[in-house]
């Protein structure tokens, strides 16, 4: 079961409470509908949905709903959780054999580590494990990124539809100069639609395109450590050795507590022992 990430709703509601608050603050409740205007949205939404039809292919704007979903959930698998693992796995080859570690296929969830360890069973060549394995996480790479694009080119064109809106305001307020009473709406459609437009770059588009970014980094430097775990344990490493190996690869701060952690419990057993 996938964790969502709460983080990304907390921060657009956020912020959109934060700009609500700066509306309501100096212009009062009756301000807030000044700052509501059809045909400014119509402009941004529209174009910018326009512009992602043109861009991209039928079959990349079905995928727009997953990938914006990506940026609500985190990855399941966490390093401790990995070293674990295959902390496991290295124990159980070295006393059953290589071959045992078929029947650890049926708790393992991910397909990455599955694909591993079956190509390690079958006894292929570690450096052929490692490019295949490397292949798979270039494919992943590639996938990301054309999933992102989706996001990065919208946080491009919905300012830019929104500073269309604007010359469009201008336009229409230039042309009625000498009817005071359609000034107000014309220039309500030209600063609405920049706001709009850039509200929605800066507090949708790029930090949801940064987030997935950031997620196929974790993700990549995750599959790392997993073929470093499977080249391990169909070597044949000790178990300590390969939890000492691996466990590099963790944050300074668990690092910390671990070695805090051990140190209790050696403690404890020399206290029991005398």
């Amino acid at each position: 079961m996938r964790k969502r990430d709460l983080l990304t709703p907390i921060g657009i509601t956020l912020g959109f409470i934060m700009i609500m608050l700066a509306i309501l603050t100096n212009s009062g409740t009756d301000g807030v509908a000044s700052f509501a205007d059809i045909p400014a949205i119509f402009i941004v939404i529209g174009g910018l949905i326009a512009s992602m039809l043109i861009t991209f292919k039928m079959e990349q704007i079905k995928l727009t709903g997953a990938i914006v979903n990506e940026a609500f959930h985190k990855n399941d698998m966490q390093l401790p959780e990995l070293i674990s693992l295959f902390i496991r796995l290295s124990e159980r080859a070295r006393r059953e054999g290589i071959l045992a570690l078929e029947n650890e296929l049926e708790e393992v969830e991910d397909p990455f580590i599955k694909k591993g360890i079956l190509l390690a069973v079958d006894g292929i060549e570690p450096e052929v494990i490692t490019d295949i394995m490397n292949a798979e996480i270039t494919a992943m790479e590639e996938r990301h990124y054309k999933g992102r694009l989706l996001i990065e080119k919208a946080a491009e064109y919905a300012p830019a539809w929104g500073m269309i809106g604007t010359l469009i305001g201008l336009v229409l307020m230039l042309n009625t100069l000498s009817d005071p009473g359609t000034l107000g709406p014309s220039m309500a459609v030209a600063l609405l639609t920049t706001l709009y437009g850039t509200v929605l770059a800066n507090l949708v588009f790029t930090p949801m395109a940064a987030k997935l970014g950031a997620k196929t980094e974790e993700e990549v430097f995750t599959k790392q450590i997993i073929i470093e775990g499977i080249i391990g344990v169909q070597s044949g490493q000790n178990p300590r050795i390969l939890e000492e190996k691996l466990s590099a690869f963790l944050p300074r701060d668990y690092k910390k507590q671990k070695q805090a952690e051990d140190a209790a419990a050696y403690v404890g057993e020399s206290v029991n022992e005398a």
